[in-house]
């Protein structure tokens, strides 16, 4: 697998961790909410929202798997978004009995309110009671909430250093195209240099001989003018 591919393997299953923390924590505040029904809708619309981003993350690590050059990568892969995705699906099942749960709690404590028309004392310490689990599973969540904030401030930083790997790589391989630019340069002013030392030599010859030539045909000449009897 390559290294950015890793990269963002392992940021799609942090994230998908963090979205499994965050609907875990929201199902306890369902389970533990002491009403009224607008409460629980509120939860519910995030419960919904968070499905609905772990669904997209699951997807991508889907096509992740498919993008894999090697067999055993794509395999890992898909058998961890299998996993998720039966994790998830466990979620909703929690999540619809919480949810039941809860709405018929609501529904039982309001009909108990009208038939008495005021709060008698184990209905006053059932609902101090439920407040404070309220207020402990406010404390669970915000904790869940921290580590997901720190999950998340992790994602950001793999996500900067992908980003450096990826400006690297680039520059990396604009200086390979500037030195290979370079030799070609190199190699035609060597080929340029050594044509025209040959050049050179070539002319120097033809010089040498032509001198000769033409030294010779001197001597020639001053010989039959000086020296007709030889």
């Amino acid at each position: 697998m390559a290294s950015s591919g890793e990269f963002h393997v392992r940021i799609c299953g942090q994230e998908i961790i963090k979205y499994d923390l965050e609907i875990k924590a929201l199902i306890q505040d369902i389970r533990d909410c002491p009403g009224p029904h607008s409460t629980l809708m509120k939860l519910n619309s995030q419960v919904k929202e968070k499905f609905s981003k772990l669904r997209l993350r699951i997807q991508d690590l889907e096509q992740m798997a498919r993008e894999q050059d090697r067999e055993t990568d794509t395999v890992a892969i898909q058998e961890e978004m299998e996993s998720q995705r039966r994790q998830m699906l466990s979620n909703q099942t929690a999540w619809r009995k919480a949810n039941l749960a809860c709405t018929l709690a609501i529904d039982n404590m309001e009909k108990d309110d009208l038939l008495q028309g005021r709060e008698n004392p184990s209905t006053r310490q059932r609902k101090a009671t439920k407040e404070s689990l309220v207020e402990t599973s406010s404390n669970i969540t915000e904790s869940l909430m921290s580590i997901s904030r720190m999950m998340a401030e992790q994602v950001k930083q793999s996500e900067d250093t992908i980003g450096t790997l990826a400006t690297s790589s680039m520059t990396v391989q604009e200086t390979n195209e500037e030195f290979k630019n370079m030799t070609g340069t190199i190699h035609l002013g060597r080929k340029l240099i050594l044509k025209y030392n040959r050049r050179e030599l070539t002319d120097k010859l033809l010089i040498f001989l032509a001198m000769s030539l033409f030294l010779a045909t001197v001597l020639y000449i001053l010989k039959k003018r000086l020296f007709p009897f030889i």
